[in-house]
């Protein structure tokens, strides 16, 4: 149903409002999420380190280490995690190579966790992690690529991203 020619501003202004609205309140979400990340970050890596120098006491140092390395490719998830957010907030859009290198620490830290383990480690099971990791390595390399190609046809559009 067509509008009078009066409510058109009207209806413009609206749905402008609305859209400021929600990408602050986006924006808020964002910054809160981020500082339970950072909170949570830290508490991991001090728990980590206390947890450390008392499972050197009571078992060997390889086990204290393995341990320690979980926790901080754990807390260096949170981070990328966290910086995720900031660029989302910068650039108002998603960025993928974060989510992929993410992605890919998990996977590594899944790796060491199964081979640090005393039993065997399935073959099929350490099979699909390593496949998984040229998946994620291979997906970086297409989202670089891709994105240097977008940019290069686009120079509008990389000169306004560097400013």
């Amino acid at each position: 149903m067509p509008l009078p020619e009066g409510n058109e501003d009207g209806r413009a202004r609206a749905v402008d409002a609305s859209a400021w609205l929600l990408e602050h309140a986006q924006d808020l979400v964002s910054v809160v999420v981020g500082m339970v990340l950072i909170v949570l970050a830290g508490a991991e890596l001090v728990s980590g380190i206390i947890d450390f120098f008392s499972d050197v006491k009571k078992t060997s140092f390889d086990t204290a280490g393995i341990n320690l390395l979980d926790r901080v490719l754990l807390v260096l998830i949170l981070v990328e995690i966290v910086h995720t957010v900031v660029l989302s907030l910068q650039a108002h859009h998603l960025v993928a190579q974060p989510f992929i290198i993410v992605g890919l620490v998990a996977v590594i830290r899944r790796i060491l966790v199964v081979l640090s383990g005393t039993g065997t480690v399935p073959t099929p099971e350490l099979a699909l992690l390593i496949a998984m990791i040229f998946v994620f390595v291979a997906a970086l390399l297409a989202v670089n690529w891709f994105d240097r190609r977008w940019k290069a046809s686009e120079p509008d559009v990389a000169e306004q991203e560097i400013s």
